[in-house]
């Protein structure tokens, strides 16, 4: 498994107020097996990571800035959570476009805790199963998604997890479904 992802791309997708823990284990999981991951955001410089939406964690470089990319600069996609970090990336409209075209590519996307409230802006979730953090379930339903409380979900070409809890599981499923 060491090598299962060489020569892919995979883009993190993520603005001020990523959950670190959702950033830095699925970074580390997909580079581990091979892949080149890189940090795509709203601005250009740093985002700020938090532990548990309150307490500053570390900064973060952000390689490419999401206006500049577009789903053929990548295989894959991680939208990790924390509350702020996605509430800031539904209301940029590049990254929208970014994650709808990401979707409905086909390519694989792995999304975890508060990630999917992207995926219900991009309007994707409709008729597709998911997990998530139990304040964005409603949001997923209203969007005309399914909603169930399990570790790791999969429909189609999106793996869906809680919360940082779930991260070895979640890994471990995408790591599986990058590699296709």
């Amino acid at each position: 498994m060491a090598t299962s992802l060489n020569g892919r791309r995979v883009a993190i997708l993520a603005a001020d107020g990523v959950e670190q823990v959702e950033l830095v284990e699925p970074r580390k999981a997909v580079t581990d097996a091979g892949a080149t991951a890189e940090v795509v955001s709203l601005e250009p410089g740093e985002i700020q990571a938090m532990n548990g939406d309150i307490d500053k964690a570390d900064k973060f470089p952000v390689d490419r800035v999401v206006k500049d990319v577009t789903v053929d600069d990548f295989d894959a996609l991680v939208l990790p959570g924390g509350t702020m970090n996605p509430d800031n990336l539904r209301a940029d409209e590049n990254a929208v476009r970014f994650v709808r075209d990401f979707v409905n590519s086909g390519k694989p996307v792995g999304v975890i805790c508060h990630g999917p409230w992207t995926l219900v802006e991009a309007d994707v979730v409709r008729g597709r199963t998911l997990t998530s953090y139990p304040s964005v379930r409603t949001d997923i339903r209203n969007a005309g998604g399914t909603v169930v409380d399990q570790e790791v979900v999969t429909d189609g070409n999106l793996t869906s997890s809680r919360n940082p809890d779930d991260l070895p599981a979640f890994c471990a499923a995408i790591v599986a479904g990058f590699a296709g």
